[in-house]
């Protein structure tokens, strides 16, 4: 395996070490692979669930990863604190950052966005036709989506435990994320319609990419991994 050191294009340390930023949570664990593939592979610390640092150094000492909630993948990305990074189309599309590029999708963390509601239906005293509420957190992609259907609506932002939201009178439906769809129907709640199909990417600063040697080809990279795996 081809080892990445940050070190190769900086000349003279011009740059400082180079950031990698990954989600915690479901994407991490396919997510590893394919960067060990590219050439990033954490130290062993990373791996421990015990360790509860959010930042850690590569094999060779001369890159740091940060691991971060999947929002805020994006968000160091795009504001320059991480020149890389690896979070999900749906991160992508929530937050439309113009400094954000994804040149690559790494075809893992394979899910959908998609609306759902109680499969019986339940009284709810908000919304109509043209108005509703709706629980999710995904208020921008939510708003939008309803848009174009000509529906207003009232996005409700959630973190968690949205299959609530109908029941308890907060919201009508929700819009979150389905993978089997078994969470979705132990809570009684039937997907109406998908929104988008997600997987992940791989994502770079644009002004880093333009400036920083070493971000253009660590993406040349994982575009070589990507090739080698559909061999």
């Amino acid at each position: 395996m081809t080892k990445v050191s940050p070190a190769n294009g900086n000349p003279e340390g011009q740059f400082g070490p180079l950031i990698f930023a990954v989600p915690k949570g479901r994407i991490l664990e396919e997510a590893v692979p394919v960067m060990e593939r590219a050439g990033v592979v954490p130290e062993a610390a990373f791996h421990d669930k015990a360790d509860r640092s959010l930042s850690f150094a590569d094999e060779t000492g001369d890159m740091r990863i940060f691991r971060v909630r999947a929002f805020d993948v994006a968000t160091f990305v795009a504001f320059g604190a991480a020149q890389m990074g690896i979070v999900g189309s749906d991160v992508i599309e929530e937050f439309d950052y113009s400094e954000l590029y994804a040149p690559i999708d790494l075809g893992i963390g394979e899910c959908r966005l998609s609306v759902a509601e109680p499969k019986e239906p339940v009284e709810y005293k908000y919304g109509n036709a043209s108005h509703l509420r709706v629980a999710t957190k995904y208020p921008g992609i939510t708003s939008r989506y309803f848009e174009r259907q000509g529906i207003q609506a009232e996005c409700i932002k959630l973190n968690g435990a949205m299959e609530l939201a109908p029941y308890s009178g907060l919201a009508g439906r929700i819009v979150d994320l389905v993978s089997s769809g078994q969470t979705l129907k132990s809570n009684g709640l039937v997907e109406k319609d998908t929104i988008m199909q997600i997987t992940s990417r791989l994502i770079v600063n644009r002004a880093a990419l333009k400036t920083d040697p070493r971000v253009s080809a660590l993406v040349e990279r994982f575009r070589t991994a990507m090739i080698e795996d559909a061999a």
